[in-house]
């Protein structure tokens, strides 16, 4: 058995999100971040993110019985060049992890260690985290083995001034609905990661009885793809409930 895929998954809760992916593109979303690795204190930072994995389709019981049963598999061709990126997992108390979180502290000291620093150190916060931590799921705090999960990401990026959203949002602005509802609003408006059929390997929906509502949305919500393209994206539908019984 390989270790990793090389394909890279998406999975979510429900098929009108994985038809709204298909329609308008990944949309990165503002995620809670377990950062005490970082601060030391019980406060987590929410970053605008999409997350994917690269485990072997024989693991994949157990990551969308957490993360959803429906869900896009899409080449790493495709993911590299949109840039993503593996996730750093750091071992807290680790001479690595102490030499980031001293790293990263100098620069708030004065004015920083160059102009642009800190604008390059939350690029980098991003995509970083502890081999194991809390997630914010479902309004409460869970203990969760990252390291297990195989994470690449895409990170809304770049200059301060030249975001349309902000670069992350503090816990209690997370919490708050109306900032949070409006840069998540923003964020799809501006930065969503547009797909193509090509790029596409596998659509999962949960079981065979939701096969034929996806297969009639490509057909008449995506007609605008080719008819070669559209029974590329039909081709690619697949239920977990039949990779279940045959792994």
């Amino acid at each position: 058995m390989q270790p990793k895929s090389h394909t890279l998954f998406h999975f979510t809760k429900n098929v009108d999100f994985l038809k709204d992916i298909l329609k308008n593109g990944f949309w990165p979303r503002y995620c809670l971040e377990d950062v005490r690795w970082y601060s030391g204190n019980e406060s987590q930072s929410a970053y605008p993110i999409v997350c994917f994995c690269d485990i072997p389709l024989s693991r994949v019981d157990e990551h969308v019985d957490f993360y959803g049963r429906f869900g896009i598999g899409v080449t790493k061709s495709w993911a590299l060049s949109h840039n993503l990126s593996p996730v750093i997992y750091i071992n807290e108390g680790s001479p690595q992890h102490l030499s980031i979180k001293k790293l990263f502290g100098k620069n708030l000291v004065d004015e920083g260690f160059y102009k642009d620093a800190s604008d390059d150190i939350n690029n980098l916060m991003t995509h970083i985290k502890p081999i194991e931590g809390r997630m914010f799921v479902h309004g409460k705090f869970i203990l969760k083995d990252f390291y297990q999960e195989n994470e690449w990401r895409f990170a809304v990026n770049g200059k301060y001034s030249d975001l349309k959203i902000n670069a992350f949002l503090y816990e209690k602005h997370f919490q708050n609905n109306n900032i949070l509802d409006l840069q998540n609003k923003l964020s799809k408006e501006t930065y969503s990661l547009k797909v193509s059929p090509t790029d596409i390997k596998y659509l999962f929906v949960d079981s065979d009885s939701d096969i034929p509502d996806l297969i009639n949305f490509i057909q008449t919500e995506l007609d605008h793809y080719t008819s070669a393209e559209i029974k590329i994206l039909i081709s690619r539908v697949i239920s977990i409930e039949t990779i279940s019984r045959d792994m």
